[in-house]
């Protein structure tokens, strides 16, 4: 990873064509190709999947049938499915023990889409190994991790990818571009989804299912807990996504997309917000003894309200009361993205979609980039590697954006004001705050020195 300063404008100032990273076509030398525009086998950059569940199979599977790729690996805790997904992707070998893909010198580039807990310990150990890295977002269970990320990915200079895939949607990039452009006029506010905090699970132990599944290892870096497919799968009764131990709950897993669309549009993909605001008792999360739906669990932990602003006063609601004719209603935002109210104009990104107030300013835009056209966010992280150019969704963005959920998940813990200073990246004089930059590994799963 480059440590040169490189703002969000740089990737957004084209109109109908793109450049640098975003815009260029695959940029292969003439000399590395086996012969035309096609790299031959050996020359083709050797992709490996490693977590390869739910959203991950289908990642790695773009990644692998990519024309400058070849397939080597897979790796899942549940061997079966590393198995299976290898023999559709068209890889020899499926692992169970990820340090297996790190040694293969023929694995150039990773793919890897784990639980939470485990996203830390497997990117620094393989940038220190010199692999490219494509990693689901959230890329981060804690600051303290992506802190490291950073180090280890600067060190051997590789190209993270985060899997933000919103930036790659044209109409999500062209209504941030609108944003940054001034067309709404000066940002006063944004007003994003009221994204629910993790809490706790302690469900009964269950048979394991066929196929080889090593559960210690799937506890990996947090304390070992017995089996429950409701905890093994993502989203289920609840899934691991809800629980505290193994994420950052829905306010990671939906918030990266939509807080990931105000850091691109606002142009403050290197830096943060530099206070956190609290309306209401601090969160009592609690713990599922048996599987249940995540509504009651989602209930509890979407409260107190919260907001964060940035050092140039914008501010971002997570959800906001509003008074229209004379009645009082609670406004949120989408989940995958945000509205942005400026002094000018009213505008809504989400999933492929932008609307605004009004409309004729959408409608405009767009019909002025018709021609438009971007690669995939897979596509875009394959062709920056042969030149290690810096990818649309690169790791500072994603570290951010995760840092913002984790920002807002300790608030509502602490239920209080917070001071961030997003330089030094540290709570200020707040020693309570700081505990909850990190958490404990495991003994066997500690993360290496960088």
């Amino acid at each position: 990873m480059s440590n040169q300063k490189f703002s969000r404008r740089d990737f957004l100032k084209a109109t109908s064509t793109l450049t640098a990273a975003v815009a260029a076509p695959m940029v292969i030398p003439r000399s590395v190709l086996a012969q035309g525009n096609t790299p031959g086998a050996n020359e083709r950059i050797g992709v490996a999947g490693i977590g390869i569940g739910r959203q991950g199979s289908g990642v790695f599977a773009e990644a692998a049938r990519h024309r400058a790729t070849q397939a080597i690996c897979t790796c899942d805790v549940w061997l079966k499915r590393a198995q299976d997904v290898a023999k559709s992707a068209g890889a020899a070998d499926a692992y169970q023990d990820y340090r297996k893909v790190l040694d293969r010198k023929d694995v150039d580039a990773i793919v890897t889409a784990t639980p939470e807990h485990w996203r830390s310990l497997i990117c620094v150990n393989a940038a220190l190994a010199g692999k490219h890295l494509y990693v689901e977002k959230p890329i981060t269970l804690t600051i303290a991790d992506g802190i490291l990320m950073r180090k280890a990915a600067r060190k051997t200079n590789i190209v993270f990818q985060c899997g933000s895939m919103q930036r790659s949607y044209r109409e999500n990039y062209l209504g941030c571009k609108m944003v940054q452009e001034g067309k709404l006029g000066k940002i006063t506010e944004v007003i994003a989804a009221n994204f629910e905090t993790p809490w706790y699970g302690n469900l009964p132990a269950q048979p394991l299912p066929e196929g080889n599944l090593d559960w210690d290892l799937w506890c990996g870096p947090t304390e070992p807990v017995p089996y429950n497919i409701d905890l093994f799968t993502p989203r289920a009764n609840p899934g691991w996504l809800s629980f505290r131990p193994y994420s950052g709950g829905e306010m990671t897993g939906w918030g990266t997309h939509g807080f990931d669309q105000i850091q691109c549009a606002l142009e403050l993909d290197e830096t943060g917000p530099v206070e956190i605001l609290v309306e209401g008792d601090k969160l009592d999360p609690p713990t599922y003894n048996e599987p249940e739906t995540l509504v009651r669990g989602n209930k509890i932990c979407s409260s107190p309200r919260l907001k964060y602003r940035f050092a140039n006063g914008v501010t971002v609601h997570l959800g906001k009361e509003e008074t229209v004719n004379g009645q009082t209603k609670f406004v949120e935002g989408n989940r995958g993205g945000a509205i942005f109210i400026g002094d000018k104009a009213k505008a809504e990104i989400f999933r492929s979609k932008v609307t605004s107030n009004p409309p004729e300013l959408q409608a405009d835009y767009f019909k002025e980039h018709v021609d438009l056209k971007l690669p995939s966010h897979v596509s875009n992280w394959i062709e920056c590697i042969p030149e290690r150019k810096r990818p649309i969704g690169d790791f500072e963005s994603g570290h951010r954006t995760a840092t913002i959920c984790h920002l807002l998940n300790i608030a509502r813990y602490l239920g209080r004001n917070l001071k961030w200073d997003p330089v030094k990246e540290v709570f200020p004089n707040d020693a309570e705050a700081t505990q909850l930059l990190s958490r404990p590994h495991r003994n066997g799963f500690e993360l290496p020195e960088v």
